[in-house]
Protein backbone atom coordinates (compact mmCIF):
# COMPACT_ATOMS: atom_id res chain seq x y z
CA UNK A 1 0.00 0.00 0.00
CA UNK A 2 1.17 3.62 -0.85
CA UNK A 3 1.34 6.09 1.22
CA UNK A 4 -0.88 7.81 -0.60
CA UNK A 5 -3.60 5.36 -0.58
CA UNK A 6 -3.35 5.11 3.14
CA UNK A 7 -5.05 7.80 3.71
CA UNK A 8 -7.44 8.48 1.24
CA UNK A 9 -8.40 5.62 -0.86
CA UNK A 10 -9.86 6.70 -3.94
CA UNK A 11 -7.20 9.56 -4.37
CA UNK A 12 -5.82 9.95 -7.73
CA UNK A 13 -2.03 10.18 -8.38
CA UNK A 14 -1.11 13.99 -7.73
CA UNK A 15 -0.19 16.06 -10.70
CA UNK A 16 2.78 17.74 -8.86
CA UNK A 17 4.48 20.66 -10.43
CA UNK A 18 8.06 21.00 -10.75
CA UNK A 19 8.09 23.42 -8.22
CA UNK A 20 6.89 21.60 -5.70
CA UNK A 21 9.59 19.42 -3.72
CA UNK A 22 6.56 16.87 -2.19
CA UNK A 23 3.12 16.84 -3.26
CA UNK A 24 -0.28 16.11 -1.55
CA UNK A 25 0.05 12.68 -1.06
CA UNK A 26 3.51 11.87 -0.51
CA UNK A 27 5.41 11.15 3.04
CA UNK A 28 8.29 13.02 3.53
CA UNK A 29 11.07 11.70 5.94
CA UNK A 30 10.22 12.71 9.46
CA UNK A 31 13.03 15.49 10.64
CA UNK A 32 12.04 16.79 7.44
CA UNK A 33 8.20 16.88 7.76
CA UNK A 34 8.94 18.62 11.46
CA UNK A 35 11.04 21.27 9.94
CA UNK A 36 8.03 22.24 7.59
CA UNK A 37 5.33 21.70 10.10
CA UNK A 38 7.06 23.99 12.37
CA UNK A 39 7.49 27.01 9.74
CA UNK A 40 3.74 26.45 9.66
CA UNK A 41 2.86 26.45 13.28
CA UNK A 42 5.60 29.89 13.33
CA UNK A 43 3.11 31.11 10.48
CA UNK A 44 -0.13 30.95 12.09
CA UNK A 45 0.82 31.30 15.74
CA UNK A 46 -0.25 34.80 15.71
CA UNK A 47 -3.32 34.74 13.98
CA UNK A 48 -4.92 32.09 16.48
CA UNK A 49 -4.21 33.46 19.62
CA UNK A 50 -4.25 36.93 18.52
CA UNK A 51 -8.28 37.07 18.08
CA UNK A 52 -8.74 35.44 21.52
CA UNK A 53 -6.53 37.96 23.35
CA UNK A 54 -8.76 41.10 21.90
CA UNK A 55 -11.84 39.70 22.64
CA UNK A 56 -11.35 38.58 26.22
CA UNK A 57 -9.59 41.69 27.10
CA UNK A 58 -12.67 43.80 25.52
CA UNK A 59 -15.11 41.67 27.64
CA UNK A 60 -12.55 42.59 31.01
CA UNK A 61 -12.14 38.82 31.28
CA UNK A 62 -9.54 38.32 34.15
CA UNK A 63 -5.69 37.35 32.88
CA UNK A 64 -6.53 33.54 34.20
CA UNK A 65 -9.49 33.07 32.23
CA UNK A 66 -7.30 35.26 29.26
CA UNK A 67 -4.83 32.50 29.05
CA UNK A 68 -7.29 30.19 29.11
CA UNK A 69 -9.44 30.85 26.19
CA UNK A 70 -6.09 31.74 24.48
CA UNK A 71 -4.91 28.01 25.18
CA UNK A 72 -8.25 26.03 24.44
CA UNK A 73 -7.61 28.53 20.93
CA UNK A 74 -4.38 26.19 20.18
CA UNK A 75 -6.17 23.18 21.76
CA UNK A 76 -8.88 23.59 19.06
CA UNK A 77 -6.86 24.66 15.85
CA UNK A 78 -4.83 21.23 16.22
CA UNK A 79 -7.88 18.94 16.71
CA UNK A 80 -9.91 20.66 13.77
CA UNK A 81 -6.63 20.81 11.53
CA UNK A 82 -6.70 16.76 12.05
CA UNK A 83 -10.03 16.48 10.84
CA UNK A 84 -9.64 18.90 7.75
CA UNK A 85 -6.25 17.38 6.73
CA UNK A 86 -7.13 13.81 7.69
CA UNK A 87 -10.77 13.90 6.30
CA UNK A 88 -13.51 11.24 8.27
CA UNK A 89 -15.86 10.25 5.38
CA UNK A 90 -17.08 13.97 3.91
CA UNK A 91 -15.84 15.76 6.89
CA UNK A 92 -12.52 17.59 5.64
CA UNK A 93 -10.54 18.64 2.28
CA UNK A 94 -8.14 16.11 2.46
CA UNK A 95 -5.67 19.20 1.65
CA UNK A 96 -3.02 20.63 3.86
CA UNK A 97 -5.18 23.11 5.02
CA UNK A 98 -4.92 24.37 8.34
CA UNK A 99 -7.14 25.51 10.71
CA UNK A 100 -7.44 28.72 13.27
CA UNK A 101 -9.45 31.52 15.23
CA UNK A 102 -11.29 33.17 12.33
CA UNK A 103 -10.65 37.19 12.08
CA UNK A 104 -13.30 37.86 10.73
CA UNK A 105 -16.02 37.06 13.92
CA UNK A 106 -14.12 39.58 16.15
CA UNK A 107 -16.51 42.72 15.44
CA UNK A 108 -19.86 41.02 15.98
CA UNK A 109 -18.55 38.44 18.86
CA UNK A 110 -17.65 42.14 20.97
CA UNK A 111 -20.90 43.80 19.62
CA UNK A 112 -22.49 40.89 21.50
CA UNK A 113 -20.08 40.60 24.25
CA UNK A 114 -19.97 44.54 25.14
CA UNK A 115 -24.26 44.29 25.17
CA UNK A 116 -23.90 41.64 27.66
CA UNK A 117 -21.47 43.73 30.05
CA UNK A 118 -23.00 46.73 29.17
CA UNK A 119 -25.87 45.57 30.94
CA UNK A 120 -24.07 44.99 34.23
CA UNK A 121 -23.45 41.07 33.50
CA UNK A 122 -19.99 39.46 34.11
CA UNK A 123 -17.25 38.53 31.09
CA UNK A 124 -18.17 34.99 31.96
CA UNK A 125 -21.75 35.67 31.39
CA UNK A 126 -20.95 37.47 27.51
CA UNK A 127 -18.69 34.46 26.89
CA UNK A 128 -21.52 32.20 27.37
CA UNK A 129 -23.83 33.89 25.09
CA UNK A 130 -21.37 34.44 22.23
CA UNK A 131 -20.19 30.55 22.88
CA UNK A 132 -23.84 29.78 22.26
CA UNK A 133 -23.93 32.38 19.30
CA UNK A 134 -20.76 30.69 17.55
CA UNK A 135 -22.57 27.27 18.22
CA UNK A 136 -25.64 27.46 16.82
CA UNK A 137 -24.01 29.79 14.06
CA UNK A 138 -21.70 26.63 12.83
CA UNK A 139 -24.89 24.83 11.40
CA UNK A 140 -25.48 27.31 8.87
CA UNK A 141 -21.92 26.83 7.35
CA UNK A 142 -22.56 22.88 7.68
CA UNK A 143 -25.73 23.24 5.93
CA UNK A 144 -24.64 25.64 3.28
CA UNK A 145 -21.91 22.85 2.52
CA UNK A 146 -24.38 20.13 1.18
CA UNK A 147 -25.48 22.62 -1.69
CA UNK A 148 -22.28 23.83 -2.90
CA UNK A 149 -22.37 21.41 -5.88
CA UNK A 150 -25.29 23.30 -7.30
CA UNK A 151 -22.98 26.52 -7.65
CA UNK A 152 -20.17 24.97 -9.82
CA UNK A 153 -21.62 28.25 -11.70
CA UNK A 154 -21.11 30.90 -9.26
CA UNK A 155 -17.51 29.49 -7.75
CA UNK A 156 -15.75 29.62 -11.32
CA UNK A 157 -12.16 29.61 -11.55
CA UNK A 158 -12.76 33.32 -12.56
CA UNK A 159 -14.47 34.07 -8.97
CA UNK A 160 -11.88 31.88 -7.06
CA UNK A 161 -8.76 32.99 -8.65
CA UNK A 162 -10.39 36.72 -8.12
CA UNK A 163 -10.80 36.10 -4.28
CA UNK A 164 -7.48 34.11 -3.47
CA UNK A 165 -5.43 37.21 -4.84
CA UNK A 166 -7.66 39.45 -2.95
CA UNK A 167 -6.95 37.34 -0.02
CA UNK A 168 -2.89 37.46 -0.45
CA UNK A 169 -3.19 41.09 -1.61
CA UNK A 170 -5.24 42.06 1.89
CA UNK A 171 -3.05 39.55 3.99
CA UNK A 172 -0.19 42.05 2.58
CA UNK A 173 -0.79 44.92 4.40
CA UNK A 174 -0.62 42.56 7.63
CA UNK A 175 2.53 41.18 6.83
CA UNK A 176 3.85 44.56 6.70
CA UNK A 177 2.85 46.04 9.89
CA UNK A 178 4.55 43.14 11.43
CA UNK A 179 7.24 44.28 9.72
CA UNK A 180 7.43 47.50 11.22
CA UNK A 181 7.07 46.54 14.64
CA UNK A 182 3.00 45.66 14.84
CA UNK A 183 0.45 47.32 16.68
CA UNK A 184 2.00 47.47 20.10
CA UNK A 185 5.04 49.80 17.82
CA UNK A 186 2.39 51.83 16.07
CA UNK A 187 1.20 52.47 19.84
CA UNK A 188 4.63 53.70 21.55
CA UNK A 189 5.71 55.50 18.35
CA UNK A 190 8.48 52.92 17.74
CA UNK A 191 6.71 51.89 14.44
CA UNK A 192 9.19 51.33 11.53
CA UNK A 193 12.26 51.94 13.38
CA UNK A 194 15.59 51.03 12.43
CA UNK A 195 15.63 48.21 14.44
CA UNK A 196 12.62 46.92 13.41
CA UNK A 197 13.03 47.09 9.93
CA UNK A 198 16.74 45.66 10.01
CA UNK A 199 15.36 42.73 11.85
CA UNK A 200 12.79 42.18 9.41
CA UNK A 201 14.81 42.83 6.13
CA UNK A 202 17.07 40.39 7.64
CA UNK A 203 14.50 37.58 7.82
CA UNK A 204 13.32 38.44 4.87
CA UNK A 205 17.07 38.51 2.76
CA UNK A 206 17.19 34.90 4.37
CA UNK A 207 14.07 33.84 3.23
CA UNK A 208 14.99 34.69 -0.37
CA UNK A 209 18.08 33.71 -0.16
CA UNK A 210 17.74 29.86 0.85
CA UNK A 211 14.39 29.97 -1.83
CA UNK A 212 17.30 30.72 -4.39
CA UNK A 213 19.22 27.43 -3.44
CA UNK A 214 19.17 24.41 -5.73
CA UNK A 215 19.01 22.49 -2.67
CA UNK A 216 15.98 21.16 -2.13
CA UNK A 217 16.53 21.02 2.07
CA UNK A 218 17.85 24.14 2.12
CA UNK A 219 14.79 25.62 0.61
CA UNK A 220 12.25 23.78 2.70
CA UNK A 221 13.96 25.22 5.65
CA UNK A 222 13.89 28.84 4.56
CA UNK A 223 11.10 30.15 6.49
CA UNK A 224 13.00 28.47 9.89
CA UNK A 225 16.76 29.54 8.82
CA UNK A 226 15.07 33.44 8.62
CA UNK A 227 12.82 33.27 11.53
CA UNK A 228 15.99 31.72 13.86
CA UNK A 229 18.62 34.39 12.15
CA UNK A 230 15.71 37.45 13.17
CA UNK A 231 15.68 36.14 16.37
CA UNK A 232 19.04 36.34 17.37
CA UNK A 233 19.26 39.30 16.33
CA UNK A 234 16.48 40.91 18.20
CA UNK A 235 17.84 39.82 21.43
CA UNK A 236 21.11 42.02 21.39
CA UNK A 237 18.40 44.79 20.17
CA UNK A 238 16.39 43.97 23.09
CA UNK A 239 13.22 43.50 21.21
CA UNK A 240 12.39 39.65 22.76
CA UNK A 241 10.37 40.27 25.69
CA UNK A 242 10.13 37.27 28.37
CA UNK A 243 7.32 38.51 30.12
CA UNK A 244 4.90 36.52 28.84
CA UNK A 245 6.58 33.39 30.41
CA UNK A 246 5.70 34.27 34.11
CA UNK A 247 2.69 33.06 35.70
CA UNK A 248 2.01 30.38 33.22
CA UNK A 249 0.35 27.33 34.32
CA UNK A 250 1.74 24.33 33.76
CA UNK A 251 -1.44 22.51 31.70
CA UNK A 252 -4.77 23.63 30.77
CA UNK A 253 -7.13 20.59 30.78
CA UNK A 254 -10.09 21.14 28.11
CA UNK A 255 -13.20 21.73 30.03
CA UNK A 256 -16.33 21.36 27.70
CA UNK A 257 -18.76 23.94 28.40
CA UNK A 258 -17.22 25.87 30.94
CA UNK A 259 -18.86 29.01 30.70
CA UNK A 260 -22.01 27.43 29.44
CA UNK A 261 -24.08 28.93 26.68
CA UNK A 262 -26.74 31.25 25.89
CA UNK A 263 -28.62 32.31 23.17
CA UNK A 264 -30.12 36.28 21.38
CA UNK A 265 -31.57 36.16 18.53
CA UNK A 266 -30.96 39.79 17.50
CA UNK A 267 -27.12 39.44 18.24
CA UNK A 268 -27.08 35.69 16.27
CA UNK A 269 -28.39 37.80 12.72
CA UNK A 270 -24.47 39.16 11.74
CA UNK A 271 -23.73 35.65 12.71
CA UNK A 272 -25.33 33.93 10.01
CA UNK A 273 -24.16 36.48 7.38
CA UNK A 274 -20.70 36.09 9.06
CA UNK A 275 -20.91 32.27 8.53
CA UNK A 276 -21.60 32.48 4.83
CA UNK A 277 -19.11 34.79 4.71
CA UNK A 278 -16.69 32.45 6.23
CA UNK A 279 -18.12 29.86 3.50
CA UNK A 280 -16.64 32.00 0.89
CA UNK A 281 -13.21 32.67 2.58
CA UNK A 282 -12.72 28.99 3.25
CA UNK A 283 -13.82 28.03 -0.91
CA UNK A 284 -10.67 30.73 -1.79
CA UNK A 285 -8.90 29.43 0.59
CA UNK A 286 -8.83 25.89 0.04
CA UNK A 287 -8.79 26.82 -3.73
CA UNK A 288 -5.74 28.30 -3.21
CA UNK A 289 -4.61 25.56 -1.18
CA UNK A 290 -5.09 23.28 -3.88
CA UNK A 291 -3.13 24.91 -6.66
CA UNK A 292 -0.17 25.59 -4.89
CA UNK A 293 -0.21 21.82 -4.27
CA UNK A 294 -0.60 21.32 -7.85
CA UNK A 295 -4.36 19.88 -7.60
CA UNK A 296 -7.22 20.42 -9.38
CA UNK A 297 -9.18 23.42 -8.87
CA UNK A 298 -11.94 22.36 -10.86
CA UNK A 299 -13.95 19.69 -11.46
CA UNK A 300 -15.65 16.50 -9.22
CA UNK A 301 -12.64 16.11 -6.64
CA UNK A 302 -11.77 19.33 -6.56
CA UNK A 303 -15.96 20.07 -5.36
CA UNK A 304 -15.87 17.34 -3.14
CA UNK A 305 -13.04 18.86 -1.59
CA UNK A 306 -14.36 22.26 -1.37
CA UNK A 307 -17.61 20.50 0.23
CA UNK A 308 -15.50 18.43 2.58
CA UNK A 309 -13.63 21.84 3.92
CA UNK A 310 -16.34 24.10 4.31
CA UNK A 311 -18.34 21.27 5.86
CA UNK A 312 -15.11 20.89 8.13
CA UNK A 313 -15.07 24.62 8.49
CA UNK A 314 -18.63 24.67 10.01
CA UNK A 315 -18.15 21.65 12.21
CA UNK A 316 -14.92 22.55 13.40
CA UNK A 317 -16.71 25.91 14.95
CA UNK A 318 -19.30 24.33 16.77
CA UNK A 319 -16.64 21.99 18.08
CA UNK A 320 -14.69 25.20 19.18
CA UNK A 321 -17.55 26.90 20.64
CA UNK A 322 -17.79 23.50 23.14
CA UNK A 323 -14.45 23.72 24.14
CA UNK A 324 -14.25 27.59 24.99
CA UNK A 325 -12.97 29.65 21.87
CA UNK A 326 -14.03 31.06 18.91
CA UNK A 327 -15.08 29.65 15.50
CA UNK A 328 -12.35 28.43 13.02
CA UNK A 329 -11.65 28.43 9.24
CA UNK A 330 -8.54 26.93 7.39
CA UNK A 331 -5.71 29.83 7.31
CA UNK A 332 -4.56 31.62 4.22
CA UNK A 333 -1.21 32.14 5.32
CA UNK A 334 -0.49 28.46 5.09
CA UNK A 335 -0.65 28.66 1.25
CA UNK A 336 2.40 30.95 1.37
CA UNK A 337 4.33 28.18 2.97
CA UNK A 338 3.58 25.76 0.93
CA UNK A 339 4.58 28.03 -2.43
CA UNK A 340 7.63 29.15 -0.34
CA UNK A 341 8.92 25.30 1.33
CA UNK A 342 7.81 23.56 -1.74
CA UNK A 343 6.07 20.94 0.27
CA UNK A 344 2.20 20.31 -0.31
CA UNK A 345 2.16 16.93 1.47
CA UNK A 346 -1.08 16.84 3.63
CA UNK A 347 0.62 14.23 5.92
CA UNK A 348 2.54 17.39 7.27
CA UNK A 349 -0.65 18.18 8.64
CA UNK A 350 -0.88 16.00 11.02
CA UNK A 351 2.73 17.04 12.83
CA UNK A 352 0.76 20.49 12.63
CA UNK A 353 -1.96 19.23 14.14
CA UNK A 354 0.23 17.57 16.92
CA UNK A 355 2.00 20.48 17.56
CA UNK A 356 -0.79 23.15 17.81
CA UNK A 357 -2.53 20.82 20.68
CA UNK A 358 0.26 20.05 22.60
CA UNK A 359 1.09 23.87 22.38
CA UNK A 360 -2.67 24.38 23.27
CA UNK A 361 -2.19 22.32 26.44
CA UNK A 362 0.77 22.83 27.61
CA UNK A 363 1.05 26.83 27.86
CA UNK A 364 4.51 27.21 28.66
CA UNK A 365 5.33 25.93 25.75
CA UNK A 366 3.51 28.31 23.78
CA UNK A 367 4.83 30.95 25.85
CA UNK A 368 8.12 30.37 24.75
CA UNK A 369 6.78 31.08 20.81
CA UNK A 370 4.51 34.20 21.84
CA UNK A 371 8.21 35.98 22.43
CA UNK A 372 9.02 35.92 19.11
CA UNK A 373 8.58 39.55 18.11
CA UNK A 374 6.66 41.31 15.41
CA UNK A 375 9.46 41.93 12.97
CA UNK A 376 10.45 38.92 12.73
CA UNK A 377 7.31 37.97 12.08
CA UNK A 378 6.71 40.35 9.36
CA UNK A 379 9.62 39.64 7.34
CA UNK A 380 8.44 36.00 6.68
CA UNK A 381 5.21 36.36 6.52
CA UNK A 382 5.21 39.38 3.73
CA UNK A 383 6.62 37.12 1.53
CA UNK A 384 4.24 34.54 1.81
CA UNK A 385 1.26 36.78 1.38
CA UNK A 386 2.87 37.55 -1.69
CA UNK A 387 2.77 34.16 -3.01
CA UNK A 388 -0.88 33.83 -2.29
CA UNK A 389 -1.35 36.82 -4.93
CA UNK A 390 0.71 35.01 -7.04
CA UNK A 391 -1.46 31.49 -7.10
CA UNK A 392 -4.39 33.98 -7.22
CA UNK A 393 -3.00 35.36 -10.66
CA UNK A 394 -2.17 31.46 -11.73
CA UNK A 395 -5.56 30.51 -11.49
CA UNK A 396 -6.96 33.96 -13.47
CA UNK A 397 -3.97 32.60 -15.64
CA UNK A 398 -6.31 29.31 -16.64
CA UNK A 399 -9.30 31.26 -18.33
CA UNK A 400 -9.71 33.87 -20.65
CA UNK A 401 -9.42 37.39 -19.56
CA UNK A 402 -11.79 39.04 -22.29
CA UNK A 403 -13.78 42.03 -21.25
CA UNK A 404 -16.42 40.55 -18.91
CA UNK A 405 -13.20 39.05 -16.90
CA UNK A 406 -11.40 41.98 -16.64
CA UNK A 407 -14.56 44.17 -15.61
CA UNK A 408 -15.18 41.20 -12.37
CA UNK A 409 -11.70 41.72 -11.25
CA UNK A 410 -11.36 44.95 -11.47
CA UNK A 411 -14.52 45.83 -9.47
CA UNK A 412 -13.24 43.10 -7.42
CA UNK A 413 -9.68 44.05 -6.63
CA UNK A 414 -11.41 48.03 -5.94
CA UNK A 415 -13.73 46.86 -3.47
CA UNK A 416 -11.37 44.43 -1.22
CA UNK A 417 -8.76 46.62 -1.43
CA UNK A 418 -10.89 49.60 -1.20
CA UNK A 419 -12.30 48.62 2.98
CA UNK A 420 -8.84 47.09 3.55
CA UNK A 421 -7.12 50.20 3.16
CA UNK A 422 -9.98 53.16 3.93
CA UNK A 423 -12.12 51.06 6.64
CA UNK A 424 -13.86 54.38 7.48
CA UNK A 425 -15.78 54.35 4.44
CA UNK A 426 -17.92 51.91 5.89
CA UNK A 427 -18.73 53.82 9.36
CA UNK A 428 -21.74 55.46 8.63
CA UNK A 429 -23.67 52.37 7.13
CA UNK A 430 -25.17 49.44 9.96
CA UNK A 431 -23.78 47.80 12.13
CA UNK A 432 -25.15 44.37 10.18
CA UNK A 433 -23.73 45.46 6.92
CA UNK A 434 -20.57 47.06 8.14
CA UNK A 435 -19.99 43.76 9.80
CA UNK A 436 -20.34 41.95 6.51
CA UNK A 437 -18.33 44.29 4.51
CA UNK A 438 -15.72 44.89 7.30
CA UNK A 439 -13.18 42.23 5.87
CA UNK A 440 -10.98 42.80 2.54
CA UNK A 441 -11.99 39.83 1.63
CA UNK A 442 -15.31 39.17 2.06
CA UNK A 443 -15.91 42.68 0.38
CA UNK A 444 -14.08 41.49 -2.77
CA UNK A 445 -15.74 38.21 -3.14
CA UNK A 446 -18.96 39.09 -2.78
CA UNK A 447 -18.67 42.15 -5.49
CA UNK A 448 -17.25 39.02 -7.56
CA UNK A 449 -19.74 36.48 -7.22
CA UNK A 450 -22.63 39.44 -7.59
CA UNK A 451 -21.13 40.35 -11.04
CA UNK A 452 -20.38 37.19 -12.16
CA UNK A 453 -23.73 36.41 -11.77
CA UNK A 454 -25.08 39.47 -13.19
CA UNK A 455 -22.97 40.36 -16.08
CA UNK A 456 -23.76 38.34 -19.08
CA UNK A 457 -21.45 35.63 -20.49
CA UNK A 458 -20.70 37.78 -24.15
CA UNK A 459 -20.73 41.29 -24.07
CA UNK A 460 -20.82 42.83 -26.97
CA UNK A 461 -18.61 45.27 -27.65
CA UNK A 462 -20.33 47.90 -29.83
CA UNK A 463 -17.01 49.68 -31.03
CA UNK A 464 -15.95 46.35 -32.38
CA UNK A 465 -18.86 44.95 -34.01
CA UNK A 466 -19.33 48.39 -35.60
CA UNK A 467 -15.05 48.04 -37.34
CA UNK A 468 -15.83 44.16 -37.95
CA UNK A 469 -18.97 44.84 -40.34
CA UNK A 470 -17.43 47.64 -42.03
CA UNK A 471 -13.96 46.33 -42.83
CA UNK A 472 -14.54 44.85 -46.10
CA UNK A 473 -11.73 41.51 -46.68
CA UNK A 474 -9.80 41.14 -49.57
CA UNK A 475 -7.80 38.30 -50.57
CA UNK A 476 -4.96 39.99 -50.61
CA UNK A 477 -5.08 40.65 -46.87
CA UNK A 478 -6.79 36.66 -46.01
CA UNK A 479 -3.55 35.42 -48.43
CA UNK A 480 -0.44 37.43 -46.65
CA UNK A 481 0.37 39.73 -44.15
CA UNK A 482 0.54 43.14 -44.73
CA UNK A 483 4.16 44.87 -45.58
CA UNK A 484 5.48 46.72 -43.16
CA UNK A 485 8.14 49.46 -43.79
CA UNK A 486 11.00 49.66 -41.10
Amino acid sequence: MTPARTMEADAPPSVTPSRLIYGLHARPPVWETLMVAVQHVMAVFVGIITPPLIICNAIGLDPVGTRYVVSMSLFVSGIATFIQVRRFGPVGSGLLSIQGTSFSFVGPILSAGLAVTGAGGSPEDALSLIFGLCFFGAFVEVMLSRFLHLARQVFTPLVTGTIVSIIGLTLIRVGVTSMGGGVPALNDGSFGSLPNLAVAGLVLAVVILFNCSRNPYVRMSSVVAGLVAGYLLSLPLGLVNFSSLSGLPLVAAPIPFRYGMGFDFVAFIPFILLYLITAIESIGDITATAAVSGEPVEGRLYMRRIKGGVLGDGLNSALAAVFNTFPNTSFSQNNGVIQITGVGSRYVGLYIAGILTVLGLFPVVSGIFQTLPQPVLGGATVIMFGSIVVAGINILSTIELDRRALIIISASLAMGLGVTYVPEILDQLPDMLRGLLSSGISAGGLTAIALNWIIPTTIVDPTAETLSSTAEPTAESTTEPPQTSL
